[in-house]
């Protein structure tokens, strides 16, 4: 068992649940509405752009001129690769307010860049890659005839083998940083996998509720 592997299997509630929400099980039978879909990638947007701000911090604190190439390349990706599928289904160029969840978790992530702890940065990374292609490729092993599955764009693009290749590396870097660190800095980066595993949960659910400020 790697130190990745561990996490995985603390957060198995979470990803139970994750499995149960009613935006993915929507999304799986494909009668998910084109409102919260709309919703959902007009947040998830707005979400990436914080996000590869996040992974090319990481790529600049690494000691690893290995690790800086692989997040520079994953923030460069996540700019350009998902753009492309966010602008098939939504205009991206209209101002949009960022969510109360999508607030949290991007403000969450960025708190990880000025922590200090580089193993909690990467730790909290994780999730976002690990999740989604683990959903996505379980989505696509169980839906018949996906090439007329109104959301056949968004499933594939998590189940590529190229994504699964850059999780399967964000992994590795996670472990290795796991390998030459302490005790501490290893809660560090269980407490931000699990953080930021259930800021998955809680993006999907808000998509889900198409949730609003309050006031």
């Amino acid at each position: 068992m790697t130190f990745t592997d561990d996490l995985w299997a603390a957060t198995l509630p979470i990803r139970n649940a994750i499995d149960r929400l009613p935006f993915v099980v929507a999304l799986e039978d494909g009668t998910l509405s084109e409102d919260k879909f709309t919703y959902y990638l007009e947040q998830d947007a707005l979400y990436l752009g914080a996000y590869a701000r996040v992974l090319a911090a990481a790529g600049a604190q690494s000691s690893s001129p290995d690790h800086l190439i692989f997040w520079s390349e994953r923030a460069a990706s996540a700019i350009q690769v998902e753009r492309t599928l966010h602008e098939s289904f939504v205009d991206t160029s209209i101002p949009r307010v960022p969510s109360p969840t999508c607030t949290a978790y991007t403000s969450y992530l960025l708190s990880l860049v000025t922590s200090g702890s580089l193993a909690a940065l990467v730790g909290g990374i994780l999730p976002c890659f690990w999740i989604y292609e683990d959903v996505g490729r379980r989505l696509k092993s169980r839906i018949s005839g996906l090439a007329n599955h109104p959301f056949e764009a968004w499933i594939t693009t998590y189940d590529d083998p190229a994504f699964t290749a850059a999780a399967n590396e964000a992994r590795a870097i996670v472990d290795e940083i796991a390998e030459q660190t302490g005790p501490r800095e290893q809660h560090l980066m269980q407490d931000a996998f699990t953080t930021a595993a259930r800021y998955e949960w809680m993006f999907w659910d808000a998509a889900w509720r198409k949730e609003i400020w309050p006031v």
